[in-house]
């Protein structure tokens, strides 16, 4: 009767960790779509937080694009300034994969 019970509650635990695994991938993959498209928001402080998000995920050349083409759409020097340090840091990241 006792291993039943702690069968059940293994089974238990192992779902509940699933899951919240599930509910974490979902919520990753959510904010990620939320930061591009705030990338273009009418919100200054929203394309800010996009920058900074974006800033901090693994250089990838959709993002390197979207970048550029967030650099040719903006039009306040501190979030152009902003960006395109972000776009150095990621190119640059980009380079060196390619060497390495």
């Amino acid at each position: 009767m006792e291993s039943k019970r702690i069968v059940r509650t293994a089974a238990v635990a192992a779902l509940a960790v699933a899951a919240a695994a599930a509910v974490g991938v979902l919520l990753v993959r959510d904010q990620i779509s939320r930061s591009r498209r705030d990338l273009f928001s009418p919100h200054p402080l929203r394309r800010l937080a996009a920058l900074e998000y974006l800033g901090g995920v693994p250089a990838s050349v959709d993002t390197v694009l979207l970048l550029r083409d967030f650099l040719a759409w903006e039009q306040r020097p501190l979030l152009r300034k902003r960006a395109a340090a972000v776009l150095q840091r990621l190119e640059d990241g980009l380079a060196a994969r390619e060497v390495g």
